[in-house]
């Protein structure tokens, strides 16, 4: 059958895919629409088979934030190259996803993938669709969702760098602020010392011992050293403990006691780019 102009334009709107891809598409399925919405999936996932070598490096990080104040997420969606990942369609895609992922909190990228993207098709699919417009390797590369009293989410000019973090009561729009700006500029690992996984921990021992012994320190010393340096770790590495970055005379967790004595951060997700 005829493929007409305003066909193509109608898979084109919905698909997003190239004129001559949807031309092809519906020319493969006889004009038929849905057959044609399939095709381009299809080509989106052969596309993503040829391409499961590849790195995702580039892409968009997005913090987005409930509108009740009480949640926010954090995700990244990956791309091949910084072309793609600056092209504005791209990036309203990327916050798409981040408004189905904040709306609905699933538990894992792959449930999130397993959600509507609309009436039709699912964000799993979505992906597929791009994947063939686009020609590159797209995919989800992190996604977490912290809630508590009052969050905020923050994301670094250029969109390779968000942060979500969660007070135990409400602040002021100030504080909620420079606690972001601090969490993104600084990078600290974890709120507390105590949050610090213990696979970190003994890495940074280990780096401590060797570092240590490398510069002809007595073996009985070693250790003391070692616990040393993982105390300054913990004063640079984990939020409440930094030294605050607009006053370094008081940490992190003084600047929040001077403005409410039990004032303090209770969850935190950061996550960048490399």
């Amino acid at each position: 059958m005829a493929i007409t102009a305003a066909d193509v334009n109608k898979l084109r709107q919905q698909t997003g895919a190239g004129m001559m891809d949807c031309k092809k598409a519906l020319e493969e399925s006889n004009g038929d629409f849905e057959a044609a919405v399939d095709y381009l999936r299809k080509k989106g996932a052969k596309v993503a088979a040829n391409r499961q070598d590849r790195d995702a490096k580039e892409g968009v990080v997005l913090a987005k934030t409930a509108a009740d104040k009480k949640s926010a997420v954090v995700i990244s969606v990956n791309c091949e190259t910084d072309f793609v990942a600056k092209n504005a369609d791209f990036i309203q895609f990327a916050e798409s996803v981040a408004n189905i992922a904040l709306t609905k909190q699933p538990a894992s990228i792959d449930a999130l993938k397993a959600l509507p993207y609309n009436n039709d098709i699912t964000v799993g699919d979505k992906f597929m669709e791009q994947v063939g417009k686009i020609g590159e390797k797209i995919d989800i590369g992190y996604y977490s969702v912290i809630s508590a009293e009052q969050v905020v989410g923050y994301i670094h000019p250029g969109n390779r760098l968000a942060v979500a973090l969660g007070f135990n009561k409400a602040v002021t729009d100030e504080v909620a602020k420079n606690l972001a700006m601090q969490a993104a500029a600084m990078a600290p690992v974890a709120i507390d010392k105590d949050d610090v996984d213990a696979a970190t921990i003994e890495r940074e021992l280990n780096i401590a011992r060797e570092t240590t012994r490398a510069e002809g320190k007595p073996e009985d010393m070693v250790e003391k050293i070692a616990q040393g340096k993982i105390n300054k770790f913990y004063k640079e590495s984990t939020l409440l403990n930094q030294e605050y970055f607009i006053d370094n005379k008081m940490t992190v967790r003084q600047y929040l006691q001077s403005v409410e004595k039990d004032l303090t951060v209770s969850a935190f997700k950061r996550f960048s780019l490399s």
